[in-house]
């Protein structure tokens, strides 16, 4: 059973493991950590605290653990599935004092940071010594990479580099209990036991609290080039995609706008976007020079085999800079439609992209909605986006069935309900339909063994009904 509040007695303790500063809860202070990018959750916690160590965190889980204060680990709140959403009040905890990049390892091709520390401070400081870390989430430029362990978050270059999990090697973490962990190290093999590091990332907070971690590097590419394929239906544009993979090219990456999105991201950037087009198809590759030439070469060719009436390579940094930004600020653009927005992400394997973006468009006009989908093509990997307003009650009640309808269709064709975002309160109640009750008792035990008093992020993967809006009273 969680505690319901912070007696006056475990407040003094906090502080005297932080210092004064370090602890906050005021009315402003809660109601800043109330939410994060997750439209329409909102929740108080009781208190925000900010250690500076790894000691700090321990002795503050100790505390939580001992009295059931729930611990809601933090940090920038870009995640898109209401994973920092404080839904049982308890205790935020903010690395903002943990935001060094400890080591960078040129011989062993590796990084150790702390979770504070910024996506896009991580791919500047390698790169500046011709390393790569790739993982670049949408959000990088404000993400802090404990955020991104917790979440395992992708980005653009997901298709030919993976995921936030394909990175990380090593872990220092914190147990509900108190108890401080390492898991794996800078190797390049290690079999010694269970693979907690896997089982960590990706694990939204509900089982530890992150407060070290190795990444693997690997050497910076040396060129790219970026092209944009026009076409006049979603079919030939996926049917593109489909060929490039089967032509055994990877690319690094390979993005789909649809045409409404197309739209309103011209609008919001003006770049001189195709609008004509029913479907675009941002295409970036790199490596070694003759690769990459050879490589686009190919997918142009393949592009204007699938019906494609235009395909253009940048001639510039700068023009190819402004497609990858303009792919980048889709959410930005569409959130201008309406008060609400709502971003999911269905994934398919990348042979049902077609057959999904077209259910997409059914199931949008059988509820009366207005759906623009873009998203990872390569990986399969789209985001629905509806802009709506969560004050119709009416018109949500729809954008709920359209979107539980969508992750039904995804499942169906052999995809799941979330590539990326996590599951957190958005994806709990359909966590069932891709797992079956066995799976998701099998991470119930997990769950329990690893924190049997729910201490660590409740409410969230199990949530049951809390997809309903949590909101300040």
């Amino acid at each position: 059973m969680l505690a319901q509040g912070i007696s006056e007695k475990i407040k003094k303790e906090f502080i005297a493991i932080v210092s004064p500063e370090n602890y906050e809860d005021t009315q402003t202070s809660r109601l800043v950590y109330s939410y994060d990018a997750t439209p329409n959750y909102q929740a108080l916690p009781e208190a925000i605290i900010s250690p500076r160590n790894t000691r700090e965190v321990s002795e503050v889980l100790k505390i939580c653990n001992e009295h059931g204060i729930p611990v809601v680990p933090r940090g920038s709140g870009t995640n898109l599935c209401g994973g920092t959403c404080p839904v049982e009040g308890g205790v935020v905890l903010l690395f903002k004092h943990m935001n060094k990049i400890l080591e960078i390892d040129e011989a062993n091709l590796t990084i150790t940071v702390q979770p504070g520390v910024l996506t896009v401070q991580i791919i500047q400081a390698v790169e500046a010594r011709g390393l790569f870390y790739p993982p670049d989430p949408g959000s990088m430029k404000i993400s802090t990479i404990g955020g991104n362990i917790n979440e395992n978050a992708g980005g653009l270059r997901g298709l030919k580099y993976g995921v936030t999990r394909d990175y990380v090697i090593g872990l220092e973490a914190v147990l509900p209990n108190g108890d401080i962990v390492r898991t794996g190290g800078k190797l390049a093999k290690d079999v010694a036991g269970y693979d907690f590091t896997r089982l960590f990332v990706g694990s939204e907070g509900t089982l530890c609290v992150v407060t070290e971690a190795i990444l693997k590097l690997l050497p910076l590419p040396e060129t790219k080039k970026t092209g944009l394929a026009l076409f006049s239906d979603l079919e030939s544009a996926a049917k593109a995609v489909s060929k490039i993979i089967a032509n055994k090219i990877i690319p690094a990456t390979l993005e789909f706008l649809d045409n409404a999105t197309i739209r309103v991201v011209e609008d919001y950037v003006k770049i001189g976007l195709p609008v004509n087009a029913e479907a675009v198809l941002l295409i970036e590759q790199d490596g070694q020079p003759e690769i990459v030439d050879r490589d686009m070469a190919k997918i142009i060719d393949i592009c204007l085999q699938e019906n494609a009436f235009s395909v253009e390579v940048a001639k510039t940094e700068q023009e190819a800079e402004a497609l990858r930004t303009a792919r980048r600020t889709a959410l930005s653009a569409l959130a201008r439609l309406a008060p609400t927005t709502i971003l999911e992400d269905a994934t398919v394997p990348r042979s049902e992209i077609a057959r999904m973006v077209k259910s997409i468009t059914e199931i949008a006009g059988k509820y009366n909605l207005k759906i623009c989908t873009f998203g990872h093509a390569g990986d399969g990997n789209l985001h629905p986006t509806c802009p709506t307003d969560v004050r119709n009650h009416e018109e949500m009640e729809r954008v709920e069935k359209a979107f539980e309808e969508i992750f039904q269709r995804a499942i169906e064709l052999g995809g799941t309900i979330t590539g990326e975002h996590g599951v957190g309160i958005m994806k709990a109640p359909y966590l069932e339909m891709k797992l079956g009750k066995e799976g998701v008792a099998a991470m119930r035990a997990v769950k329990a063994a690893l924190d049997p008093n729910n201490i660590m992020n409740p409410g969230k993967i199990f949530a049951g009904d809390s997809r309903k809006r949590v909101v300040v009273s």
